[in-house]
Parts: structure tokens; sequence; C-alpha cells
């Protein structure tokens, strides 16, 4: 990116923190920009879980209430003199327990573009967050294990035998439905997808899609004081979004952001709070 936050260059790479050691993100990261490295150092501004524990380095949490972007960041000893690394703190929370770590980011981007936003933000993903923000700070957040719940059963579970074929939306959307009115019967009705399917009654793309629309509406039930009276922005490419229409119906409001602009304008908010720290 140019000083005036122009961006210059994309790159990307599956090289995240699970496919890495400590000693390893500094070359794989070179790998990835060296090309466009001049010889003077250059700021690197880093969110997510490099700042993990056995991350690049680690970085510390910011207990909520507070802005997203409060904390101290934290530098690492590059042996490159190129790069001048500094990696953002995330967001933790005693009660209930919860953590966040590179959501925070995307939040700070969602209130430089929405400065006088009070209410809700959601970032579905593997774990989705779903964070009550006011007056530029984050007051409370929860997190859903449903994209990892999903992955598992999909990967691990007897219903992994039933979900070949296409998607079916009319049978997703009934299933969100459902696992709003009655999470507590989840279980039983995660095994009645297994029944149905070797009963021959339901496809087998009818079966995922009533897999995702029951951990989604289990998610949703969990997360009601955070949507029913709050207007919402989800934060998510345009098929996740999709995924979670029903709240369009359920919450006072709904707004819609894409995940990659969020998280760039909240890097570009962290650059510009750090300018005098020479970032």
């Amino acid at each position: 990116m140019r000083a005036d936050d122009t961006v210059l260059e994309r790159r990307k790479s599956d090289h995240g923190m699970g496919r890495l050691r400590e000693d390893q993100f500094e070359e794989s990261f070179l790998s990835l920009v060296e090309d466009l490295l001049p010889d003077r150092p250059t700021p690197v501004l880093v969110c997510g879980m490099a700042g993990a524990r056995g991350g690049w380095r680690e970085a510390g949490y910011v207990s909520v209430p507070a802005a997203p972007q409060n904390g101290t960041v934290s530098r690492v000893i590059t042996n490159d003199s190129r790069i001048d690394v500094r990696i953002l703190p995330g967001l933790s929370q005693t009660n209930p327990p919860d953590v966040m770590r590179g959501e925070e980011t995307q939040i700070a981007g969602v209130l430089a573009r929405n400065p006088e936003f009070d209410g809700v933000i959601c970032l579905p993903g593997t774990h989705t967050k779903w964070v009550r923000v006011a007056g530029g700070a984050v007051l409370e957040f929860r997190t859903f294990m449903t994209g990892e719940l999903f992955a598992i059963l999909t990967q691990h579970s007897i219903l992994r035998q039933s979900l070949d074929g296409d998607w079916d939306n009319a049978a997703f959307t009934d299933a969100v439905s459902q696992g709003l009115a009655t999470p507590e019967d989840t279980s039983a009705a995660l095994f009645g997808l297994r029944a149905q399917n070797l009963l021959a009654t339901t496809g087998r793309g009818e079966t995922r899609a009533r897999l995702s629309g029951v951990l989604i509406g289990l998610e949703l039930a969990g997360a009601r004081s955070f949507w029913e009276q709050n207007p919402v922005i989800l934060v998510g490419e345009k098929r996740t979004r999709e995924l979670y229409a029903s709240l369009g119906r359920l919450a006072p409001e709904v707004r819609h952001a894409e995940t990659e602009d969020m998280t760039l304008a909240g890097l570009i908010a962290a650059r510009s709070a750090l300018k005098g720290e020479d970032v």
C-alpha cells in the first residue's frame, strides 16, 4: 500500500499458523512479498493468528470493554532488515470467557466506516463472533463453533455417509427455523438426518443443507440476546452472508459488509493510529 492507503498489490497463501512453526513465519512471508520490498525497512502490520501463542510472535489480548485497537502492538525481531513487523493484539472477555484474534481488526474496519454505529456485528466463520458495540468500543462478544461443528460432523460423524448431492435451499431454510425454534432438540435432530437418509425420505444434498441449517439455527438461538433488539452488520463473503439471510426477518435491521474490505479498513485505521510510532 502507498501512504495514501491505495492498494498496490494483493498476495495470498494458505500457509497460516496451522502449517508453520514459529521460525517459519518470516520465511513464508518473504516468499510472498520479497520482490516488492525496497532496500529500506518497510512497515508490516499483521493481524490474526500470527499473533497467537505458537505464531510469529505472541501478541496479547485487550480486555473488553475496549476499542478494538486500543492495545500495544508487538514488535517482531526479524532476520531481514527490510521488514519492520508489528502484530496487533486480540480481544478477551472474562465473563463468560472468550477470545478473538483477527476479528477485532474487521470490527475496527466496520467502526471506521460506521463511526456512529451502536448495535451488533456478526462475523460468521469457523468460529462465528457476535459482538456488541457502542461508542466505538466492543462491549461484549460470544463465539459459536458453528463452522467447526459442521466440518467435524461432515468429516468424522456418521452423517458423512449421507451428504453427497446438490444443495437444497428450501430444506436449509426450514432447518434454520427448526434449529432456532427447538435448540434443545439439536442432538436428536442430527441423528434424524441420518435416519431420513436411510429411509430414503431425503436426498443427500438435502441432508447437507439441513445439517447446515440446524447448526445455524442453533447458533441464532444462542445469540438471540444480540440480534433480537439490535441492528446487525453482517461481515462475510457473499455466500456466507446468504447462509444468515434469515437474520433479515429476525433483527430490526441488517446491513452487509465484505470481509476483505473491513479487514483492510481496520488495518488502515491501525496504521493511522500508529503513525506516531513510525509505522
